[in-house]
């Protein structure tokens, strides 16, 4: 059985020194209701006692929580500011140049018209930065 400062109001009512009948088992009750020899007469708001406790730690944990999702919805906007996006970061007159680039196409020559008509030397050397001939 639960010792008396850990019982709470219902459980109180089920035990013999609880909210008995008057009376019951020889034990005639005093004015507030429990009987003289009862250990602790205010068993059943035990539960009270702590409640500052409770309420300050419900209270700090909805407070980190709130700070978590702050914290998370800054790093997702500071994601989107970093984030490229031609709609919203280009000016207007830039999505009629896409679109002209998007029109354009290279010209399907062979490879060898382009070898033909190139006034390029086949011969020559490999050009390297730095290197004097």
């Amino acid at each position: 059985m639960p010792e008396p400062a850990e019982m709470s109001g219902p459980e109180v009512a089920k035990t013999p020194g609880g909210n008995s009948a008057p009376g019951k088992e020889g034990k005639e009750p005093v004015a507030n209701g429990h009987a003289e020899n009862e250990a602790n007469p205010f068993a059943e708001y035990m539960w009270m006692e702590n409640e500052e406790e409770y309420n300050r730690q419900v209270e700090e944990e909805l407070l980190e929580q709130e700070f978590l999702e702050r914290c998370f919805q800054e790093m997702l906007d500071e994601e989107d500011q970093d984030w490229f996006i031609p709609a919203r970061d280009l000016p207007s007159g830039v999505g009629q140049i896409q679109q002209q680039l998007n029109g354009l196409s290279v010209n399907d020559c062979s490879t060898e018209d382009i070898v033909r008509k190139s006034s390029l030397n086949p011969e020559a050397k490999e050009f390297v930065p730095g290197v004097k001939y």
